[in-house]
């Protein structure tokens, strides 16, 4: 069965909107487990944005399946990690100004830095994914990196406005999952997925894992997080069957 991973990065959005107290990402992220959650993502930014290092270190002990830390590829996050040790560590593009993030880390632009920070966290025994578009050149780099993973961005998918559009994308994404494939690598997605689009790539074969967020948190505020997440679970079984 293939894994969901929840982001809780917007309920920390929301918290930091007053600089409160709540809504609490490590109860959020607690209640997502009790729905079916196989996994806890949250992304550490550089500008502390949602996410704080108190909830990272909250969240280590109380993640009991596994916890996925996205971060760039810099020196101080990467310190943190090797202290904390998340369960994997997949490395992101990050701008200042991005209200979220914006299509994948080019991996062979920024090769060195990259390669510094994948050998670092796998000396401190923490599982590494590159969060890359579904580029064969992109998916070849990280297998050269040392990536044990690919998480492989499907926001042009999620963003198609046509049923054809739709399709060529999804075509994309499944040529990109079998080289990665291929190549050695485990296979996740996410970006822009959601409860009507999920379906269609919970059917890609070899896709082992899925990071899902805005979504989830969007719903849970209406019927809560343990529901959203049992109704997220469901939605990526009717894409399986």
């Amino acid at each position: 069965m293939i894994r969901l991973g929840v982001n809780i990065d917007h309920v920390a959005t929301l918290r930091q909107a007053r600089r409160g107290h709540e809504p609490d990402p490590v109860t959020a992220a607690l209640l997502a487990q009790l729905g079916g959650a196989d996994g806890i993502t949250v992304h550490l930014r550089e500008d502390r944005r949602h996410i704080q290092e108190r909830d990272l270190r909250l969240l280590r002990p109380l993640v009991t399946n596994r916890l996925n830390l996205e971060m760039a590829a810099v020196d101080a996050i990467a310190d943190l990690a090797c202290e904390i040790k998340p369960d994997e560590a997949t490395l992101v593009p990050e701008r200042r100004e991005e209200l979220t993030t914006e299509g994948g880390l080019d991996v062979i632009a920024h090769e060195a830095a990259v390669r510094k920070i994948v050998q670092r966290l796998k000396a401190c025994d923490v599982h590494v994914s590159l969060f890359i578009d579904p580029n064969a050149a992109q998916i070849h780099q990280a297998r050269m990196l040392g990536a044990q993973a690919v998480e492989i961005q499907t926001a042009r998918y999620a963003e198609a406005k046509t049923i054809a559009a739709r399709e060529e994308e999804l075509s994309v994404l499944r040529e990109a999952a079998s080289l990665a494939r291929d190549q050695g690598l485990h296979v996740h997605m996410g970006h822009g997925l959601n409860y009507t689009n999920v379906q269609a790539v919970a059917s890609i074969e070899g896709v082992e894992e899925l990071n899902i967020g805005h979504s989830i948190v969007a719903r849970s505020v209406l019927v809560g997080m343990e529901r959203a997440v049992r109704d997220m679970k469901e939605a990526m079984r009717q894409g399986i069957v």
